[in-house]
């Protein structure tokens, strides 16, 4: 099969639906594991990317955080959300099948915050300087819950079974 296509041939489909042109395919042992379209204009879920939805998919099924063994194929680049789900769960690859230059002149999903050319700078920048109002209340009961999380995994700090590099 010919994974790729059928990662456009989805996000055909959802444009054809009234969704947005995204879609996932998460690929492993050589077959499906996971597909989804983007689903934000059809729920209203501004999280309901079609990397999050297709990750999710697949890690329910498997009964795992990880995505260990597998290669995700996405339509474009990922947004900062997507691209941050990605590393979390640990493909073995992604493969995406268009840049943003290439679809800039036909689509363009800029917020009050979230501008794709300016966004990942975001990230680097101290809490207090990004775009987004952000505000820290710091509460010592806060860092309590952390303990307790610590003591319930035998003084473990880390996931039991992260992938870690």
């Amino acid at each position: 099969m010919d994974f790729a296509q059928r990662t456009i041939d989805l996000a055909r489909r959802n444009v054809d639906e009234g969704g947005r042109p995204f879609a996932t395919v998460i690929v492993k042992d050589g077959a499906i594991l996971a597909e989804s379209p983007n689903k934000v204009a059809q729920t209203n879920d501004p999280t309901a990317h079609a990397e999050i939805l297709a990750i999710r998919d697949a890690c329910t099924t498997l009964g795992t955080e990880h995505l260990a063994g597998s290669t995700i194929y996405i339509l474009a680049l990922p947004c900062p959300m997507c691209l941050g789900a990605l590393y979390y769960c640990s493909p073995d690859e992604v493969v995406f099948l268009t840049t943003r230059d290439a679809y800039e002149p036909h689509y363009v999903d800029d917020r009050k915050y979230f501008e794709l050319n300016t966004f990942y700078g975001e990230f680097g920048k101290p809490w207090d300087q990004r775009r987004l109002p952000m505000r820290h209340e710091s509460h010592d009961d806060a860092v309590d819950v952390y303990r307790l999380w610590q003591e319930r995994n035998g003084g473990n700090r880390r996931v039991a079974g992260a992938l870690t590099a």
